[in-house]
């Protein structure tokens, strides 16, 4: 038996083992053909990656060591005795290899496949395999056996009312921080909003990034049903609730291979709401230039299949299109969103008016759900329960409810103004570009850091005048981004009529 040694590094959805090869018990080139080994103790096993170590300062030839995920997954304490074998690979892996040869995949085959997933049965490589092959063709029944299977695993949440509402935007917009505003009306109006939501993997913030802010979000299923029944609404991220938990698997694989099918994302989004409970949902789809879905006609395919899937599980859906052509707001970044978001419900004369009529319809039209208020008053109770300041006395009130953040978090001090390199009109952003911008400079990572609007479509701007400010803490972040935005501002500049 080896002797078990937690290695302090982080493999991100993957379980990986390492073994010395000067280990005395096994010959570490055997296990290199199949790469792939099981860790067994006490009746507890996992699958796990192999990697060998030649430096016996990290791991002893005694010793097997296992990242952090894996380590827990085992649940077993250090210096546990643990024994090794080839590992035979997941029996779900001949449906994969069904689909990679153009096969369509039953209920029962992706039920397998998810379950593997979730299990961390299968390396980044194999699950690689299942997506590309996925991404290159779904029939509509596949997409719902896929999000039925990805919301079978993981907590399921059931609540007694019988309206239980949810909004969930496809993303691609930066700034696009509607939930924040969104959630303290509906919930203000006295519906249940209980808003699960993720932390960004490759955009500079997400929901759960932005709340946290304000509010502790590392939430349990008990507290966040004890907080939605006093409030009617909570900002929670979802990871914590493990809801659909082999959807951050393949997400972790997804965005590296920028593999984003509108099938698996339906699967995904849809997966998650059904585990969520939820009865009635809100999709916004964003449609721009520079937007995950650049025209209307695409946006009317992703919203039938929305529809579809809604329909097969049981969710009452709306689905609208919103201007995708610019950031929203003038914050990108956890700090500057959560500030934008704070202004439009404190009715500030300088919060951002396109922050402000986006969250009011999105809202507006959640209000329309509810069987006791006359139809088509949605917009006009949200923006009664805004302009009244009920929704931000709810808010605040939530915040108590989920509690302080972990940590204080404050606005970038490193900074630069990118200016503009002529006189004109503002005639188009990039929202792309300045998601990466924002991104390079630390966030969400730093919540501080981020890019600070000033100028949008069909703003008039001199040469010289600033267009966005970074923000950033560390001085690698801050060459990062400036690099970048030195390249290419992200801003085209017209000639004024």
């Amino acid at each position: 038996m080896l002797r078990l040694k937690a290695v302090a590094i982080d493999t991100y959805h993957e379980n990986v083992a390492y073994l010395a090869r000067s280990c005395p018990l096994y010959r570490a080139e055997d296990f290199l053909a199949l790469s792939k080994i099981e860790v067994a103790s006490s009746g507890r096993r996992i699958l796990a990656t192999l990697n060998i170590v030649d430096d016996t300062r990290v791991l002893a030839a005694d010793e097997l060591g296992l990242a952090q995920q894996s380590f827990r997954q085992l649940g077993l304490p250090e210096g546990a005795p643990v024994e090794i074998t080839h590992a035979s690979p997941p029996a779900s892996l001949d449906h994969v290899r069904a689909k990679i040869a153009g096969a369509t995949l039953s209920q029962s085959a992706y039920a397998d496949i998810i379950r593997d997933v979730t299990a961390n049965r299968y390396s980044k490589m194999e699950i690689a395999a299942f997506l590309i092959a996925a991404a290159s063709f779904m029939t509509t029944e596949e997409v719902l056996s896929l999000t039925r299977a990805m919301a079978a695993v993981g907590t399921r949440l059931e609540w007694r009312d019988g309206i239980v509402v949810d909004k969930h935007c496809i993303g691609g917009i930066p700034g696009n921080r509607t939930s924040m505003i969104v959630v303290p009306i509906v919930a203000a109006h006295g519906l249940n909003i209980p808003k699960t939501s993720s932390r960004a993997i490759t955009s500079p913030a997400g929901t759960a990034d932005t709340m946290e802010v304000l509010a502790r979000v590392d939430i349990g299923v008990d507290e966040m049903r004890e907080i939605v029944g006093a409030e009617h609404g909570c900002l929670v991220w979802g990871g914590h609730v493990n809801l659909s938990p082999a959807d951050d698997v393949l997400i972790s694989v997804e965005r590296p291979l920028a593999v984003d099918t509108r099938e698996q994302m339906v699967a995904s989004i849809m997966s998650k709401k059904l585990a969520a409970g939820s009865t009635h949902l809100l999709v916004d789809i964003p449609v721009g230039p520079t937007a995950k879905v650049r025209d209307r006609a695409d946006a009317v395919r992703l919203r039938k299949l929305f529809e579809y899937i809604a329909g097969e599980v049981g969710l009452t859906i709306d689905v609208v299109f919103t201007d995708g052509s610019q950031p929203v707001g003038r914050g990108i970044g956890p700090v500057l969103e959560a500030r934008d978001a704070v202004r439009v419900l404190e009715n500030a004369a300088d919060a951002p008016d396109d922050l402000r009529e986006r969250a009011l319809l999105l809202a507006g039209r959640i209000l329309d759900f509810d069987p006791g208020l006359k139809g088509g008053r949605g917009v006009e109770r949200a923006r009664e329960l805004l302009a009244s300041g009920a929704a931000l006395e709810k808010l605040r009130r939530i915040i108590a409810a989920q509690g302080p953040p972990p940590d204080g978090a404050t606005l970038g001090a490193m900074t630069r103004d990118i200016v503009a390199e002529r006189d004109g009109v503002v005639e188009a952003i990039d929202c792309h570009r300045l998601a990466r911008v924002a991104r390079l400079a630390g966030a969400p990572t730093d919540k501080g850091a981020g890019v600070d609007l000033f100028k949008k479509l069909g703003d008039p701007v001199a040469q010289g005048e600033p267009l966005y400010r970074i923000h950033a803490a560390f001085p690698a972040d801050f060459r990062f981004a400036t690099a970048m935005a030195g390249s290419a501002s992200g801003y085209r500049i017209g000639a004024r009529a």
